[in-house]
């Protein structure tokens, strides 16, 4: 904008009330300012040079919340000619046109629903307090002042919508004062707050807020959460009333055809690319898409966005339905991108017609950043484009010498994205019969457009690619979903990435994807996350738009709720020391009654044998008890766990080297004994067993972060992250267990089965320790 038209345009802004602040900020917004210029300058040939205020707010407020321009002066005309007189008109007005794209405009239905002509007495705002204060007279001599005042101001409010909102409140204070008099000393002192009722355990399903890697907790359930109203998504049907949705000539119609054919459904999809396993991010959307449907009565489909066949495996197709059902949910439909490629490729041709396309040569190095420089073939003739197209597609161009472009600018900037390129690769579905394949920006609003999918849910980097989306199915006059975007969810002392997680599995740092260290969730399935902890901290990060980067304690958090419920009790002893009892009181070993869950008798029991020779933690005893020191140690007896005997060290039996090997002790039964300081847990006639500890894999919180680890990720990995016990004992009990079995091994923590589990010799994974550890928060 030039000097004198900014002088202009401010001096315009100033006059109708704005401050010099205010108006030459909204100078440096070149699309409101240009709005409010217009605005001001139709409202000044109608009403005279000097506009009041209350007009000036009315006319900001139009221009700066109006989405389509076209209506601008339609409105204005309102505001000049007095009928829009208060901020609520003008709302309603907004909201009526956004709501009604197509023209012209209903005259009379606007005029209707937004108050104009209404005109509200102050005999009718007084009969209608009187009429609300009648309705609540007793509990108002009840509690007088301390009632809430803003019920009487809704609910006259509700009854007189156009009315002025200051003298509703005038006439409230005016009638209450007159049925209540002056306030008294009582009516002065703060009203005691009421303790709230107590949710039993099963009703609570606590949510949280996210706030630099906190949750505070809200009691919301996911589906709460996700029912529609919370979100504030459009119904189906309803895209045209979502804000940036673009409504072309053909809109209405094609929305009508698209509730014939789902019935007003809520539909979503979850469409992973199947080149690596899904991860903790993953589960978050699969969350939100599977549970917003669900909430809402919907379904979701799972479609693999199968349009790059060098990346893509049979086994990733496999692992990633196993992982959607394994937290689950159960996939309205499963389909591939690759179930369309004949018709995306004839809406391609009709793109191509359309004048919306064509065929390019520039090559991938030099379309590549923001600022490519423009393709010298962008103008070339549609027949030729149609031509050339159809070679790319018989294999006579070689990979990367042309590409298939649209003709659009996204919002970051890019310009012309390619809808096809030339890759000489089998397909895992549809083998040889292409050596083309649409990119994502052309493929994913088609498929959506195709399966009429009512909300297409995405993380917030596929922002950029929203006008893409909205262009494309309008460029091709098909049936339009809406895109909304949210926060990813993000763990700290982790790498997510696939190029990253390869990397790790190359050189040897992990096992392979599912390695219990990671957070893809086939290593959090075989490490013993159960899927309910997972998506109850997807449920506590909640579904805001905001990113959420997580600590691992959060998540470790939520599987100690869940397994404390879920896995049973048993014991085992990593670190075995052999304990004979000299005076067992029996010829043969004994059962022991063990509860599966001491909390709760009802859930069963099982039997664990007690012999003369037992096993303990060779941490659970010392030669010398320090003070404060409470577990076994000479003069100082221990409880064994579950038997009702207390054992007392009678002799320290060691080797050549000095180190302790075994203990002899005699038992006493407990209810005759002294109660010991400690009870500890033990095994006898045990199963040997391999015990993995996990620990975190990275030693810094952003491993991928230059300034935090200069030598990069491989350079920051934790050299104690798996500690293997090999010789460890564990009770009898757990013999017949099978992999992802869950047990809570009493003292030590909870452990899952893995399945590199052998006859004769089990292998538990530690999935979290019993608490955490102050030092890892």
């Amino acid at each position: 904008m030039a000097a004198e038209e900014a002088e202009e345009a401010l001096g315009l802004f100033t006059g109708i009330g704005l401050s010099e602040a205010k108006a030459r900020e909204t100078l440096r917004n070149g699309a409101l300012s240009a709005l409010l210029r217009r605005a001001v300058l139709q409202a000044r040939s109608a009403l005279g040079p000097a506009l009041d205020k209350a007009t000036g707010t009315l006319l900001y407020n139009a221009a700066a919340r109006l989405k389509d321009p076209k209506h601008l002066g339609f409105l204005v005309g309102y505001i000049a000619r007095r009928e829009i007189l208060t901020d609520l008109q003008l709302s309603a007005a907004l909201e009526y046109v956004r709501s009604h794209p197509l023209e012209p405009l209903d005259v009379a239905d606007f005029e209707r629903a937004c108050g104009v002509g209404v005109c509200i007495t102050p005999e009718q705002i007084e009969e209608a307090v009187e009429a609300v204060i009648s309705k609540h007279r007793a509990e108002l001599l009840a509690e007088r002042y301390h009632f809430n005042m803003g019920l009487l101001m809704g609910e006259a409010r509700s009854q007189l919508r156009w009315a002025d909102g200051k003298t509703i409140k005038n006439e409230v204070d005016l009638q209450v004062l007159h049925l209540l008099g002056p306030k008294t000393e009582a009516d002065l002192e703060k009203k005691p707050k009421v303790a709230k009722a107590r949710l039993a355990p099963a009703e609570k399903q606590k949510v949280a807020v996210v706030e630099n890697g906190d949750m505070g907790t809200e009691t919301k359930s996911l589906l709460e959460q996700l029912r529609g109203e919370a979100l504030k998504f459009h119904k189906p049907g309803e895209n045209y009333k979502t804000e940036g949705y673009v409504v072309t000539p053909n809109t209405m119609a094609l929305l009508k055809q698209h509730l014939a054919i789902t019935g007003g459904q809520v539909r979503t999809r979850f469409p992973p690319e199947p080149n690596g396993i899904l991860h903790i991010g993953h589960a978050k959307a699969i969350n939100f898409n599977f549970g917003y449907a669900k909430a809402n009565g919907g379904v979701c489909f799972l479609r693999y966005d199968d349009t790059n066949p060098e990346k893509e495996e049979e086994k990733y197709f496999t692992a990633i339905r196993e992982m959607v059902e394994w937290l689950g949910y159960q996939p309205y439909a499963v389909t591939h991108a690759s179930d369309y490629f004949d018709q995306l490729y004839t809406w391609a041709l009709e793109l191509i017609r359309r004048g919306q396309a064509y065929v390019c040569h520039q090559k991938v190095e030099e379309i590549k950043g923001h600022n490519p420089p423009p393709s010298p073939w962008r103008d070339r003739p549609v027949e030729e484009s149609l031509l050339l197209f159809e070679d790319m597609r018989k294999g006579k161009f070689g990979e990367g010498e042309a590409t298939l472009r649209m003709k659009l600018v996204m919002e970051d900037g890019k310009m012309d994205p390619v809808a096809y390129r030339v890759k000489f690769t089998p397909h895992h579905r549809t083998g040889d019969k292409w050596c083309i394949y649409p990119t994502y920006d052309y493929t994913h609003c088609l498929c959506d457009s195709i399966e009429h999918i009512t909300h297409s849910l995405c993380t917030k980097e596929f922002q950029a690619r929203r006008s893409s989306y909205f262009w494309l199915c309008n460029a091709l006059d098909v049936y339009c979903p809406v895109q909304w975007e949210y926060g990813r969810l993000n763990l700290l002392y982790t790498v997510v990435s696939k190029r990253k997680i390869i990397r790790l599995v190359e050189t040897g740092a992990v096992r392979d994807w599912d390695d219990p260290r990671l957070f893809t969730l086939t290593a959090l399935r075989r490490r013993g996350f159960p899927p309910e902890a997972i998506n109850n901290f997807c449920a506590r990060v909640g579904v805001t738009v905001a990113q959420a980067t997580m600590e691992p304690h959060l998540l470790e958090a939520c599987a100690r709720e869940v397994l404390n419920e879920q896995a049973p009790r048993a014991m085992a002893v990593l670190e075995p020391l052999k304990v004979t009892i000299t005076n067992f009181p029996a010829p043969k070993a004994l059962e022991v009654l063990v509860p599966n869950f001491p909390a709760d008798d009802s859930r069963g029991f099982h039997k664990v044998p007690f012999h003369q020779t037992v096993y303990i933690e060779e941490t659970d005893f010392r030669e010398e008890a320090d003070k404060g020191y409470k577990r076994l140690a000479p003069g100082q007896p221990v409880g064994l766990r579950h038997t009702g005997y207390v054992i007392t060290v009678q002799n320290v039996i060691k080797d050549v080297s000095g180190r302790v090997i075994e203990l002899e002790v005699t038992c006493t039964k407990s209810d005759v004994a002294e109660k010991p300081k400690a009870f500890i847990h033990w095994v006898s006639v045990p199963l040997a067993c391999e015990v993995r500890l996990y620990e975190r894999l990275f030693l810094h919180k952003n491993p991928e972060d230059p300034s935090e680890v200069p030598g990069g990720f491989l350079s920051d990995l934790n050299p104690d992250s798996l500690r293997v016990v090999h010789n460890a004992l564990v009770d009898s009990s757990v013999r017949s267990a099978r992999p992802f079995d869950k047990f809570q091994f009493e003292r030590l923590g909870y452990f899952s089965v893995d399945p590199d589990s052998e006859e004769g010799k089990m292998v538990f994974n530690r999935t979290v320790t019993l608490k955490e550890d102050p030092g890892k928060a």
